[in-house]
């Protein structure tokens, strides 16, 4: 014999009842067939709106009334011939007016008992059972419908009734060993109790009662009919990447399920776990996916089965050194939740016997604290122990799987990509036998961890990387442009799917809930609202999610000035922008710690050289034992650009001119030209060299005259060029009368650094340096004799977009 349970919205719709018969009408020829069904879905809750609002002497209750008649009745109108409708209304009329009835009674009594509660639910699977008997006969199936009440016999715990289990398989196994029908269609949820009053087995207690008969008559299989393809290895609706569990055990379902996996009512395994009878988790409405199997262990694709979670969780902790080696208290602290009916869900004790603390739902936490704290009072009087301390907002999230015990650094995984991701936990438990680990977080926290957990265990398509960009002109647009073209290999080759969520420059901003399109972006940022950085910010942080990084286009102090926040919600930080690396030492020091500190990325590679892996050469040679000497660089693109393409029959002035129009300069070029953009750039090796150094213990032996480094605008700055043309002009000569090139030089040694314009001669590194190239020289002691040369482009949009992208990348893989 096999039994078949369908769900809510299995039954929900005349269209979905008729999918059920078709799935029945497949098994023909298979044997005696139990079908279990729940109600309508949604008329379950209608129902209980209708006792509470009569409860309360509200009259609204006949609405809900006849939204359940108008729904039953469009129901049957849809399933039957014209020819038998009146019948079948009139039998489903009948039964609503005893509802009407019983609810007119609770209204002019202003009462509604637990016992009248369950009265009105069961209505709901008694005329959708009903009905989908008559539609079976209907086309042509040998069914009868059969009262659950009649079978499963319970105790008179109204809302949660626990069942007889003797009682009960007498009346089922006597039943159906006589019945002359095929197919037996039974409301789930309803039972009845010794003085047969109606009970109800709990929400979800149709899976219950499908599981108790099944049991009951040693079925071959039991199938659970419901509106997805089984179980999944997380909640789709939190984690897109989730995907089905094939084969499960009863154990792992059961641990699922008792940590929030909705497939399945957690009491229904046990009865059908005792006899080893199969469970099938399948979809009405595809049929023909394979869904979930639950049985015996059986062969494992991953070490993790899957991830669930309980939310609005509340821990308890009571601790103080009264407690050290004195035996009971854990024993009173159950008992008094007991005695207060609070269950517990998770426990976890200090090994100094110091504390224990134990997680609830946060619905009880108010009488859990009164009573312990009335159970202690004598110790915490004493001052023994504290009076119980209570957290809330928080879940519970669990990482489930038979196979984790088999696998090491299960809990290291676990515990990594939390921490990764700036994920607190404040509390850990794990049994003995390593099927589950579960851990306590902020519910704020419970999308993001499920996501970073499940791409954590599972070889997931694409691991997904969260931008919120800031910048987006020359750089910032070559940026969007590159990671576009580079969509397909980032999926193919490096399992990266990276979304631009948001975007920004000094006028508006725009965020996007699923990313948004690198190819046309523009329109949406040009009716984006106002740019502000704090709401942006602000923003970023409130949305929570996995692998973030902010990226930084700018050189904005403002823009510089929020790093700090977004590293200690564990947002990495990708920047281009010279200015906190470059500000205050014990600001750096600060933001290189907090990265440390949150386990975020701090990545500044293109603060120094562009896309040039100058600072990552550095960073190797100091992490591998190596010791700097000295270091000796060109580090400006566009002061090399400027010097190689000035020469005789130019203007200083044209030249510097088509610096900044190629994009090679600031906006305001004396930022390259006073040699602050490179003091900047030597002080940040300096310091990545390990050495403490302010902006201002750096020699600047400037080539600029006083009234054009101190013109009040951009446009005089450029007049001062003409009117001092035969300063840089002398300048120029005196170079090309020894055979040497100028070239604005930046020198770090001894604990000093200094930036100036030198003449170089043809024996020297810098010499051949081309167009807007930098160039640096490592002396150490592994490069002694002859220095590490870093040596490329070292300026425009596209080779700095690609130093950032190489940072992103960066992030993403730690």
């Amino acid at each position: 014999m096999q039994v078949l349970k369908f769900g809510g919205t299995s039954c929900g719709s005349a269209k979905a009842i008729e999918q059920v018969c078709q799935i029945v009408q497949s098994y023909q020829k298979k044997g005696k067939m139990i079908i279990v069904v729940s109600a309508m879905s949604g008329i379950t809750d209608k129902l209980i709106a209708c006792g509470k609002l009569a409860g309360q002497g509200n009259d609204a209750y006949k609405q809900q009334l006849q939204e359940i008649e108008h729904k039953h009745f469009e129901a049957i109108r849809q399933l039957f011939p014209i020819t038998i409708q009146s019948g079948l209304i009139s039998q489903v009329k009948k039964q609503l007016n005893n509802l009407e009835n019983l609810c007119d009674g609770i209204f002019q009594v202003g009462e509604l008992s637990r016992r009248s509660l369950d009265k009105i639910m069961s209505y709901g699977e008694l005329l959708s059972s009903w009905m989908i008997a008559e539609k079976m006969k209907q086309v042509g199936l040998h069914a009868a419908w059969k009262d659950s009440r009649e079978l499963i016999v319970t105790d008179n715990n109204f809302g949660n009734a626990q069942v007889d289990f003797e009682s009960t398989n007498d009346h089922i196994t006597a039943y159906f060993q006589h019945a002359p029908e095929e197919y037996f269609v039974c409301p789930g949820f309803i039972a009845q109790s010794f003085q047969q009053e109606t009970t109800t087995l709990g929400r979800g207690g149709s899976d219950y009662s499908a599981a108790i008969m099944a049991a009951a008559v040693d079925a071959n299989v039991l199938e659970i009919w419901t509106d997805v393809s089984g179980m999944m290895t997380a909640d789709p609706r939190i984690v897109s990447q989730a995907i089905p569990i094939p084969h499960i055990s009863y154990e792992e379902a059961m641990e699922l399920s008792h940590f929030g996996a909705k497939v399945i009512y957690p009491p229904t395994i046990q009865p059908v776990m005792d006899r080893r009878i199969p469970i099938w988790i399948k979809n009405t409405f595809a049929p023909n996916d394979y869904g979930t199997l639950i049985k015996d262990n059986g062969e494992k694709t991953y070490p993790v089965t899957g991830i669930s979670g309980i939310q609005n969780i509340a821990l308890l902790t009571l601790e103080g050194s009264g407690m050290v080696g004195i035996p009971g208290f854990s024993k009173r602290l159950f008992e008094s939740l007991h005695r207060e009916k609070v269950n517990v869900i998770l426990i976890t004790q200090s090994s100094s016997e110091h504390s224990i603390t134990v997680g609830i739902h946060e619905t009880d936490m108010l009488k859990a604290k009164a009573v312990v704290d009335s159970t202690f009072a004598q110790e915490i009087h004493d001052k023994k122990i504290e009076p119980l301390i209570v957290e809330k907002d928080l879940s519970i999230v669990a990482v489930v799987g038979d196979n984790m015990k088999n696998h090491h650094n299960m809990s290291g995984r676990l515990f990594g990509a939390l921490g990764r991701n700036a994920i607190n936990i404040r509390a850990i438990a794990q049994g003995s036998t390593e099927k589950n680990i579960s851990t306590v977080i902020s519910k704020h926290d419970v999308k993001k961890a499920l996501n970073v957990i499940h791409e954590a265990f599972f070889s997931a398509p694409t691991k997904q990387v969260n931008l919120f960009v800031v910048g987006v002109g020359n750089v910032g647009g070559k940026l969007l442009e590159q990671l576009d073209q580079q969509k397909a290999f980032l999926q193919n080759e490096l399992g990266l799917n990276i979304r631009v969520m948001a975007v920004a420059n000094s006028k508006n901003m725009v965020f996007s809930e699923n990313g948004l399109p690198l190819d046309n972006w523009q329109p949406a940022l040009q009716s984006g609202e106002e740019m502000s950085m704090q709401a942006f910010a602000e923003k970023i942080i409130s949305q929570n999610l996995r692998n973030s990084v902010f990226v930084d286009n700018t050189a904005s102090a403002a823009v510089a000035s929020t790093y700090a926040l977004f590293l200690q919600n564990g947002i990495s930080v990708v920047t281009c922008n010279k200015i906190a690396c470059a500000s205050e030492y014990a600001s750096y020091k600060s933001l290189k710690e907090l990265a440390r500190k949150y386990n975020a990325s701090f990545m500044f590679e293109t603060n120094v050289g562009a896309g040039l892996p100058v600072i990552n050469t550095l960073n190797d040679m100091i992490r591998s034992g190596d010791k700097i000497h000295s270091i000796e660089a060109v580090l400006s693109g566009s002061l090399n650009f400027v010097f190689n393409h000035f020469v005789e029959g130019q203007s200083f002035r044209s030249v510097v001119q088509a610096a900044q129009d190629e994009g090679y300069t600031e906006p305001d070029p004396r930022i390259d030209l006073s040699g602050t953009d490179v003091m900047r750039k030597i002080l940040i090796l300096a310091r990545e060299s390990g050495t403490v150094m302010e902006i201002e213990d750096i020699t600047n032996n400037g080539f600029l005259p006083d009234e054009a480094l101190n013109a009040p605008s951009v446009a005089e700055f450029y007049n001062q060029l003409d009117v001092h043309a035969e300063h840089f002009n002398n300048l120029r000569r005196a170079a090309d009368a020894e055979g040497k090139k100028l070239k604005f030089v930046a020198s770090f040694k001894d604990g000093k650094a200094a930036v100036g314009l030198q003449s170089v001669g043809p024996d020297h590194p810098f010499y051949q340096l081309e167009g807007k190239d930098n160039i640096v020289l490592y002396k150490s002691n592994r490069y002694a004799a002859q220095p590490l040369i870093v040596k490329g482009a070292g300026a425009g949009a596209d080779v700095t977009a690609s130093g950032i992208f190489a940072d992103i990348i960066k992030t993403a893989s730690l």
